[in-house]
């Protein structure tokens, strides 16, 4: 059956960046100077997404989109404008799901988490570097990928783990914690502090997501 990725535009308030999102896709998000540009860069983004779609289970269903629908048009924050990601909520965000739309985000999400973890395990340790020799190494993109997130945990009452001594068995309690502390806000209409639960699963979906794909842009275990 075709359907069509519906898409939210974020509008930074000086008209700078603009974040095109897939709000039925946690994760898939890419910015530009424009919404046009924003949209044709998240569509170039489609073949690398359906990854984390078969990891997901979902592959039938995103194989399907043949056609962009933008849902909602709305405006952004300076840091919209500053780094072309989306920092602001949209209407669809703020709205009440269904446990089974919930968990369905979730799984995409989880699925976000578990390339990461694959790109991270066989890519070099050593990145390329930017034109003039800067930009982190993988495992201070690691690093910072769980730093990022746990500050994001404490919005669920969560510990903040040591992000430089994660193993793989507290990382796995976290995202487990994670989760089932979501499932738990959704059941009592809470937010996540000032953050709306589905805001929270996209954007910590785009953050894992978006440092995975740099990590393999900047892999150098091929190079010659």
């Amino acid at each position: 059956m075709d359907q069509s990725l519906r898409v939210i535009v974020e509008i930074g308030p000086k008209g700078q960046k603009v974040a095109a999102v897939a709000i039925d896709w946690p994760g898939l998000e890419r910015g530009a100077k424009t919404a046009d540009s924003a949209i044709e860069r998240l569509k170039s983004y489609l073949p690398r997404y359906a990854q984390i779609a078969k990891l997901a289970g979902m592959e039938t269903s995103f194989a399907a989109i043949n056609t962009v629908e933008i849902v909602e048009e709305y405006l952004g924050t300076g840091s919209t404008d500053f780094w072309g990601i989306s920092f602001a909520f949209s209407s669809i965000d703020r709205q009440n799901v269904s446990i089974e739309a919930l968990e369905r985000e979730l799984t995409l999400m989880q699925a976000c988490w578990s390339f990461f973890d694959q790109v991270r395990l066989r890519v070099s340790a050593e990145m390329r570097k930017g034109p003039r020799g800067g930009g982190r190494d993988r495992d201070q993109i690691v690093r910072h990928t769980l730093a990022v997130e746990q500050d994001w945990a404490t919005k669920l009452g969560l510990h903040i783990l040591d992000s430089a001594n994660v193993t793989e068995e507290t990382l796995k309690a976290h995202r487990t914690a994670y989760c089932e502390t979501i499932r738990s806000f959704h059941a009592e209409n809470k937010l996540a502090k000032t953050w709306p639960l589905r805001y929270l699963i996209r954007h910590t979906a785009y953050h894992t997501l978006d440092h995975a794909w740099e990590m393999e842009d900047k892999d150098l275990t091929n190079a010659s």
